[in-house]
């Protein structure tokens, strides 16, 4: 079963614009799927899909002349006469791509469609070369509303209506997304022996095709032990000083695997959020991982860790993130948009929910949630499946 993505509806806004499409995001998030629902529901003929991971297309692109690489879409079935649209899939596979795709944009009547799995390979490569002519999207895992929709779940959810026995039906739902996590492949499977495997799969291929083929770190076990390392430490403050002497890494080096693992979107990180007025904590980032089903397959973390990354998932999704932290331990753990504070907690209580109102309004935030993985009658509550 195909789900047409969220992501699809803000790509179909730029399909007529001169400017390439290009989209981004971790392997295994349905990158070529989406791609391919967009090249079929194009309502023409001059159109092409090509896999640049297959050596046999990447010779199409591989010459010194762009002007000979329009013959070769001319035997290819495309009439150059007319509007060219191009789908080129793994465009890392091809480094001299972002200088092919700007020369064809500026000198034929090309559309381009891209997508690649490294974003800083994309993002260092592509800002330069095709500065003003394209477009960035960038796909994760599903959201919960998507997975809702494979698991073709009905009836949909109504923001405003959350009953005790709504907040049932919907929470059996979300401890398989918690438990497994949104990848496509893994959400399809029917079997939790093979969501297993899965998971088990997309870690491995991340490892060999990321950071074995593309990083060019000297002590790939480093990385490793890296990784498993910030697992534990989801959700919390990252002490680069403390992890480079327990590693026996410079913080240079932590530093640079930090951004590699950002920019492969295997992580993600948030800043903390201050006012003009105060003096809080203000360097200090805090981690998450892309997908919770990585997460608790392989590390050991409490049920409201869990829960958190998932929380934080499903908002970075929509808007941007941040936390606030007080040097005496005062919190709130995400800043939305800088407008609304959320607190996640695994339980409600209506002293959580006072304290966060204290706090939000001490930074001039009115509008403030804590979001409660159990089901409680507040206003001020509200439910991980709504975000």
């Amino acid at each position: 079963m195909l789900i047409k993505r969220a992501l699809h509806q803000e790509i179909a806004k730029y399909i007529n614009s001169t400017e390439a499409i290009i989209v981004t995001g971790m392997r295994r998030v349905g990158k070529t799927t989406l791609l391919q629902m967009i090249f079929d529901e194009l309502p023409t003929d001059n159109k092409l899909f090509l896999d640049l991971e297959n050596p046999l297309n990447q010779k199409y692109f591989a010459v010194e002349n762009y002007d000979a690489i329009i013959d070769s879409l001319f035997e290819l079935g495309i009439d150059p006469n007319k509007k060219i649209y191009i789908f080129l899939d793994e465009i890392q596979s091809l480094p001299q791509i972002p200088s092919v795709v700007k020369y064809l944009i500026d000198h034929y009547k090309i559309k381009f469609f891209l997508s690649g799995s490294a974003s800083f390979y994309i993002k260092n490569l592509f800002s330069e070369s095709l500065s003003g002519r394209k477009y960035i999207f960038e796909l994760y895992p599903f959201s919960f509303k998507e997975f809702l929709q494979a698991k073709q779940v009905n009836p949909p959810i109504k923001k405003d209506i959350i009953t005790e026995s709504a907040h049932i039906y919907y929470t059996r739902y979300l401890n398989e997304y918690i438990k497994y996590g949104g990848f496509p492949g893994v959400v399809m499977e029917l079997s939790f022996q093979e969501k297993i495997k899965k998971i088990e799969d997309i870690f491995s291929s991340y490892w060999s095709l990321e950071v074995e083929r593309l990083s060019d770190f000297r002590k790939k076990d480093k990385v490793r032990d890296f990784i498993f390392l910030l697992m534990q430490r989801v959700g919390s403050r990252l002490d680069i000083s403390k992890i480079s002497k327990e590693l026996g890494v410079a913080k240079d080096t932590i530093n640079a695997y930090l951004s590699f693992l950002k920019d492969t979107y295997l992580i993600s990180t948030i800043s903390p959020f201050s006012t003009n007025r105060d003096t809080e904590i203000r360097s200090a980032k805090k981690i998450y991982f892309i997908d919770t089903g990585i997460l608790n397959h392989f590390a050991k973390l409490s049920e409201g860790s869990i829960f958190e990354n998932t929380c934080f998932n499903l908002l970075s999704q929509k808007g941007s993130v941040q936390y606030y932290q007080r040097k005496n331990g005062v919190e709130i753990d995400f800043i939305f948009n800088k407008k609304i504070a959320y607190e996640i907690k695994f339980s409600a209580q209506q002293q959580y929910i006072n304290s966060l109102g204290r706090t939000a309004k001490s930074i001039n935030i009115s509008n403030y949630k804590l979001i409660s993985k159990n089901y409680f009658n507040n206003p001020k509550v509200s439910f991980a499946f709504i975000l």
